[in-house]
């Protein structure tokens, strides 16, 4: 399902489909999402889940699952599972239409069998360096190999040979016989199909050690699944004569038509799955699913909603053009999510202890505060106070710079939901650490203001005796710059070494205990946090989804 409150743009694909609807070219779309099995989906995986499923929804149509599993040395079902529950958790469903390519195994072998029958594929002796070798460059034409004109009776026996298992890895490769000389260096002999023994494809198993490469089974399974609209990212341009050379030439009941839109580049993260793969091999993060990664995993551990990366896909748009998207925009669409959902709530990350003296030992106070300011229907709560608070070390100052509103030496604040206090003793340690307040409450100004004086600042607390001891995870940005390893530079250089401050005795309003994974809310003054999946009901973990504005921009970093 799409967000009804951002309704799709309209962009040049669907100017295309709405084009050969009108047209007649289909009665209904049929688009695909073809993930490969070899790692977990980010962020920018998600804009494409977006806009191929929204497209079936919005014309409508169907929208195929297929896992492009043609690299069994890379991929695992761990990987199978993940995508199916980040697609399902995005909000969108493929019904009956699971596909593999591997399940199309049989039938692209056949197809092979049909490009060899016409001449247009050989069985090639270079090794793979050879291949690369002979290919020459954009300026130089490539060399033939040396089994081009190999006659169709010997590249069929080759290549049955080649399926039997009677050649080593890399032995021998079947080659497309298209152009050496065509300026698209795709189009000069690709290959498509390798020998490889010795492992264990996912699906199936040993059955196969002939395996057809990418570039050749994508195109082929778009084209059995019946797909009208093949929509790639940009950098598959390039490779789109080849895509429908394999198409027009061997006897598929389709022709989809492929369309490329630019990926997404989001600042300070990277989006090669080679180089997130590299981040959790060397273990820079805890895993996929670390909050600090831009996987679809990662953002729903710290905090990110279904409904927010919707809105997100949809604001950025689809077009032609590569461009670099602001880690704003994406942080802007969970606050406005969580602005209007999350119940608040109130949490001392560092906490200072308060002894308010005119207030006796043993009395506690039920103090009623509401869930929502904006939202009465999520109704209210009680918190417990009494004589012993715990209030945030950052809301007091004995040296208060300019401007600053909390709470310093024979001052008042109000707290939140409660009374105001003034502070009247600082106590220190040995070494003059602040380690406790005295205070006094005026006992007049529960839900009113003092007479005859102002009071600025209001700061929030939580009960001393009654307040729940729990682990916070205040995560930030992973790289420090917005491009990292720009330049050709070694874009682990440019992890940020405050991406994770891990505060292992803060302070919670006792409501949050027994809270469940992935439970959101705003602790006031601080953020939006996500209770994490680490939590037990002794003590809670939360994840700190993004704060309450943006510290990153205009040079506030």
């Amino acid at each position: 399902m799409t967000d009804p409150t951002d309704s799709p743009r309209s962009n040049f694909i669907r100017q295309i489909i709405e084009e050969d609807l009108a047209a007649g070219r289909h009665q209904r779309i049929a688009t695909r999402f073809p993930p490969e099995p070899n790692g977990y989906l980010h962020i920018g995986h998600a804009k494409s889940i977006v806009l191929n499923f929204g497209l079936a929804l919005d014309y409508p149509g169907t929208c195929n699952l297929r896992f492009d599993d043609t690299n069994p040395n890379k991929e695992d079902v761990e990987f199978v599972d993940a995508i199916q529950a980040d697609v399902r958790w995005l909000g969108f469903d493929w019904a009956d239409r699971l596909y593999f390519a591997s399940d199309y195994f049989e039938q692209l072998y056949g197809f092979a069998i049909e490009l060899i029958g016409k001449g247009l594929a050989y069985v090639c002796d270079l090794s793979a360096e050879e291949v690369r070798a002979y290919r020459g460059t954009l300026t130089e034409p490539g060399r033939e190999s040396p089994n081009r004109n190999r006659s169709v009776e010997e590249n069929l026996d080759l290549f049955t040979r080649m399926r039997a298992g009677e050649f080593p890895d890399g032995a021998r490769s079947l080659r497309a016989r298209i152009d050496m000389a065509s300026p698209n260096i795709n189009l000069r002999d690709p290959v498509l199909y390798r020998i490889r023994h010795g492992v264990i494809h996912h699906q199936t198993g040993t059955a196969w050690c002939l395996y057809p490469t990418y570039d050749y089974t994508h195109p082929l399974s778009d084209a059995l699944e019946c797909i009208t609209h093949s929509i790639c990212t940009l950098e598959f341009e390039d490779h789109r004569p080849f895509y429908d050379w394999c198409v027009a030439n061997v006897s598929v009941p389709c022709k989809p038509r492929q369309i490329e839109f630019s990926r997404l580049n989001l600042e300070y993260t990277v989006m090669s799955k080679r180089l997130l793969t590299q981040l959790v091999a060397e273990r820079h993060v805890t895993g996929w699913d670390d909050p600090r990664m831009p996987t679809i995993a990662g953002l729903r551990r710290r905090g990110y909603t279904p409904a927010a990366i919707r809105a997100f896909c949809e604001r950025i748009g689809v077009t032609k053009s590569d461009n670099m998207v602001e880690m704003a925009m994406l942080e802007s669409a969970i606050r406005e999510d969580l602005d209007a959902t999350a119940p608040r709530r109130m949490a001392v990350l560092r906490p200072l202890k308060v002894v308010i003296e005119n207030i006796p030992a043993g009395q506690v106070e039920q103090m009623q505060a509401g869930n929502h300011p904006k939202d009465a229907a999520l109704g209210t709560r009680t918190l417990p106070f009494d004589r012993e608070i715990y209030i945030d070390h950052n809301d007091f100052s004995e040296q208060p710079p300019k401007g600053f509103k909390r709470l310093m030496p024979g001052t008042e604040v109000r707290l939140r939901n409660a009374y105001v206090i003034r502070c009247d003793q600082v106590i220190k340690d040995a070494d003059g650490n602040v380690i406790e307040l005295r205070a006094t409450a005026d006992l007049d100004t529960l839900g009113r203001n003092p007479e005859g004086r102002k009071i600025g600042g209001v700061i929030h607390w939580v009960s001393a005796a009654h307040g729940l001891r729990a682990e916070l995870r205040l995560y930030d940005r992973l790289f420090r710059v917005p491009v990292p390893g720009a330049g050709g530079a070694n874009f682990l250089t440019d992890i940020n070494p405050d991406s994770l401050a891990v505060l292992t005795d803060s302070v919670v309003e006792p409501g949050l205990v027994g809270v469940a994974p992935g439970e959101r809310f705003q602790f006031e003054r601080e953020g939006y946090f996500v209770t994490d999946p680490d939590s037990t009901a002794e003590r809670p973990v939360f994840n700190l989804t993004v704060g309450l504005k943006d510290t990153w921009g205009k040079g506030q970093r």
